[in-house]
């Protein structure tokens, strides 16, 4: 007998090699047809391993994130095993699933494409070799063998998978069908329950990522157990695509890009501008009781700066090449983090027990070389502003900073109606140690710090492995926007290694010299994506202290302009951001403009309020409408912005 442990602490025995489906049996034949894959001892696996030793267990359905990512691997292999019937001699590359569904990396035999006019055929393949239930059967193979199969059918990408990545030992295979795959798994026992199906998208993408080598077919989809959960996700698409921070942005004329600039490098206009200096307002006033010190560093730095903080031997490939000088050896890097900086602010002069924690922030400006076809608007660009702080610590300041910084974040998540969030905490691979610097004691040590801190916030935290910084564990944030989409905003991260290898200290108590921690944060993550999932989430209708204009003023014809800028001069006057249309259109085509710009409220006149020295007042969305004095007019809007802002101290 084995003992098995489920997530809620009870036991129970079963025989040996017993597997997943079965235990999922023996508690419901409801949750037998419902899971589709288990965790065993933290491991995702199929529901038919047998389990022949005492373990942990805890049963995943399509729900589970665990279920989803197992359900969508096995769709992409569903989707090359219809490939591979619709398209003799068509060349795999890598198919794994992603955060919305999976996608395969194919090369298609000469003469052949696949567009978006072949994606109904593929599904319908698809669908078709889902309905035959086919099982999904595990091989462990050796290296040799795998190169010789692979080899035979004509895989060269798989064969120098194959031959430059993997171990003797190690490489295992899935079939189902005619199809056959090098795959390490988890996948579903059978195809037949994936019911629903749709191949969403196809572009290109180089072999392994490199620009250099040749470029091959990447084509997304997405499948679900039930044709209604595909409907429900198509509906979010459509809303998605109505909330595309891009096209929002574009139509309140918030940023523009430039290809004579370059890809990926915003640039801010004089709306979105605003937008983004209230942004920091707002964070400045959330941490006016902590006691930061605001800083500013340049957007460049010596490579050996960098070289120091490691982040040129962990994150080169990532970050801009070097620039070279006329001086002999001399090399600078856009800067990529801001903490090496921040490091050198520390050591400038000596520091005390007592001046901890030093708190020093920044909005500072990095530049990392993302690929171009990984661009993506706001949300994935080369440059982006981050509003970084680096707190120094004496270690038993570690804790209470921790709690300070989660408050903060969530203070941040209240302010904009970011209500559905989850935590994250991402820590060392102890596999892999090689990645990260620092000895096992110090990772031990902050880890158990942000274990703790979470727990006494009562913070519900799930963790991760192998998703720590190089330097560091972290705590990240995850939010669900309006249309239930996931993003990483905000991260707290504790970090032991920097201060030793920048050689920091402080005096302590008794004269002896020590080493601080330091706390890196960003309750927003970067300026940029926070205002990307922002549009999106609040599709452009931001709250009235944020707004870039509170109010557009629209005469009826030409004859009230006059009027209209006095109105204008008025607002202006009494801190009310106003624009004015004065454009010689019908006022029916102004309203629907400046609908489109996500005005708050539109104020109209016309030959009564020009006369009485009113203005008539149209909320967004052909809200409530009224009619007042322009002073009674611009008290309420102050008014409105006041209790919105008292709401955040």
């Amino acid at each position: 007998m084995v003992k098995i442990t489920f997530p809620d602490g009870s036991v129970r025995e079963y025989e040996q090699g017993v597997t997943g489906f079965q235990i999922a049996e023996s508690i419901s034949p409801a949750l037998a047809r419902d899971v589709v894959s288990c965790g065993v001892n933290g491991e995702t696996t199929e529901l038919n391993r047998p389990i022949n030793e005492d373990a942990s267990i805890a049963l995943y359905k399509f729900d589970d994130e665990e279920g989803k990512h197992t359900f969508w691997h096995t769709s992409a292999h569903l989707l090359a095993e219809a490939l591979q019937e619709l398209y003799p001699g068509i060349q795999f590359g890598f198919g794994p699933a992603v955060e919305n569904g999976f996608f395969y990396d194919v090369m298609p035999a000469e003469g052949q494409t696949i567009s978006e006019n072949d994606f109904p055929k593929i599904e319908e393949k698809m669908r078709e070799l889902a309905k035959k239930n086919e099982q999904v059967l595990r091989r462990d193979i050796s290296k040799a063998d795998a190169v010789k199969e692979f080899t035979a059918d004509g895989q060269e990408y798989k064969v120098e998978h194959i031959v430059e990545d993997l171990e003797d030992g190690t490489i295992s295979t899935y079939s189902q069908g005619n199809f056959t795959d090098l795959c390490r798994g988890p996948h579903l026992v059978s195809t037949g329950a994936i019911k629903a199906i749709k191949i969403t998208s196809v572009a290109g993408a180089f072999w392994r990522g490199d620009a250099k080598r040749e470029q091959m077919t990447r084509i997304y989809g997405i499948t679900f157990p039930k044709k209604k959960m595909l409907d429900e996700y198509l509906v979010m698409l459509e809303e998605a695509k109505k909330r595309d921070h891009r096209k929002i942005g574009k139509e309140m004329e918030l940023f523009m890009f430039s290809d004579r600039v370059g890809k990926g490098l915003p640039i801010w206009l004089p709306k979105g501008t605003q937008l983004r200096l209230r942004l920091q307002d707002l964070l400045r006033r959330l941490l006016r009781p902590y006691n930061y010190q605001e800083v500013i560093t340049p957007g460049i730095g010596g490579k050996n700066l960098y070289v120091t903080s490691g982040h040129y031997a962990h994150y080169g490939k990532d970050a801009f090449q070097p620039i070279h000088t006329p001086e002999e050896d001399e090399e600078y890097m856009l800067k990529p983090m801001n903490c090496p900086h921040h490091c050198e602010i520390y050591a400038h002069k000596p520091r005390s027990y007592k001046d901890l924690p030093l708190r020093i922030a920044e909005f500072g400006t990095v530049f990392r070389y993302e690929k171009s076809g990984e661009l993506h608007g706001l949300t994935r660009v080369r440059t982006f502003t981050q509003d970084d702080a680096h707190i120094f610590v004496r270690p038993e300041q570690v804790k209470a900073e921790f709690e300070n910084n989660i408050d903060i974040i969530l203070k941040v998540f209240k302010t904009f109606g970011f209500d559905n969030y989850e935590a994250q905490i991402s820590l060392r691979d102890p596999e892999d140690k090689e990645k990260y610097i620092g000895s096992d004691d110090v990772w031990e040590e902050s880890e158990t710090a942000i274990k703790e801190a979470c727990a006494e916030k009562g913070l519900q935290a799930r963790v991760e492995l192998g998703e720590a910084a190089f330097y560091g564990p972290k705590l990240d944030f995850m939010v669900k926007d309006a249309i239930g989409r996931r993003w990483q905003l905000g991260t707290i991260q504790v970090d032991y290694n920097l201060p030793n290898r920048f050689k920091l200290e402080y005096t302590a108590e008794d004269n002896s010299k020590k080493t601080p921690v330091m706390v890196h944060r960003a309750p927003f993550g970067s300026l940029e994506r926070f205002t990307a999932v922002l549009i999106e989430h609040t599709a452009g209708h931001f709250p009235l202290w944020l707004t870039p204009d509170q109010i557009a003023i629209l005469p009826i014809s030409e004859k009230y302009n006059d009027y209209a800028h006095k109105v204008k001069a008025y607002f202006d006057a009494h801190d009310v951001r106003s624009i004015m249309d004065d454009r010689n259109e019908k006022i029916g085509r102004k309203i629907r403009d400046n609908e489109l710009k996500r005005v708050p409220y539109m104020v109209i006149v016309g030959e009564k309020e020009a006369a009485e020295g009113l203005v008539s007042m149209r909320q967004q969305g052909g809200g409530e409408q009224a009619t007042m004095t322009m002073e009674a007019f611009a008290e309420r809007i102050n008014n409105e912005v006041a209790d919105q802002l008292k709401e955040l101290d």
